[in-house]
């Protein structure tokens, strides 16, 4: 594994979580075009992130099990590590029982439906909240970071109100802790 990260599952969870997302908002948006042309193209696109969601998630939920059980964390984050594993098996379950049924649809000739498409929409939910928990993780807890910025006596002057026209050896006279000359 490269040292600049931890673990792989960064590199997994945002095409889970981007492409289950945009399958949902699409199957919705199909529903809502009704008979329109478009809807047939947009459950088709919809279907195809779903696809690829899930097979996504599939390595998501592996580099996410190794890193729940390698990733240095203290016993607050393994509270959350603990929640936002349980929700993500439940999320990936639901996604992977959504895709399947879309597959025998698909081999039975038809479409999915308006049933189908609430259930997709409303698995947007527990995607939702495991990415809140994911999110908790890393930035309230710091889990999976390898070096938080020391921050002890460095400022910033972000009132920057100098004029583009002046003397460029000026420019960048911002305090950031640093002595100058």
């Amino acid at each position: 594994m490269p040292e600049i990260i931890p673990n792989w599952h960064p590199m997994f969870v945002h095409f889970t979580l981007g492409l289950l997302a945009v399958s949902a908002m699409l199957y919705a948006a199909a529903f809502a075009a009704g008979s329109h042309p478009s809807a047939g193209t947009l459950r088709l696109v919809a279907r195809a992130n779903l696809y690829l969601g899930v097979l996504f998630t599939i390595g998501t939920v592996l580099t996410g099990w190794y890193a729940y059980n390698t990733v240095p964390h203290d016993g607050p984050s393994h509270q959350v590590m603990t929640i936002h594993r349980n929700w993500a098996l439940f999320t990936a379950t639901v996604f992977a029982l959504l895709a399947i049924a879309a597959l025998i649809l698909r081999q039975r000739g038809r479409t999915e439906g308006p049933a189908f498409t609430l259930l997709v929409v409303l698995a947007a939910a527990p995607l939702t909240v495991t990415g809140f928990y994911g999110g908790e993780l890393v930035y309230r807890h710091g889990v999976g970071v390898l070096s938080l910025p020391d921050t002890d006596g460095h400022t910033h002057n972000h009132d920057h109100g100098h004029d583009h026209g002046h003397d460029h050896d000026h420019d960048h006279d911002h305090d950031h802790g640093h002595d100058r000359d």
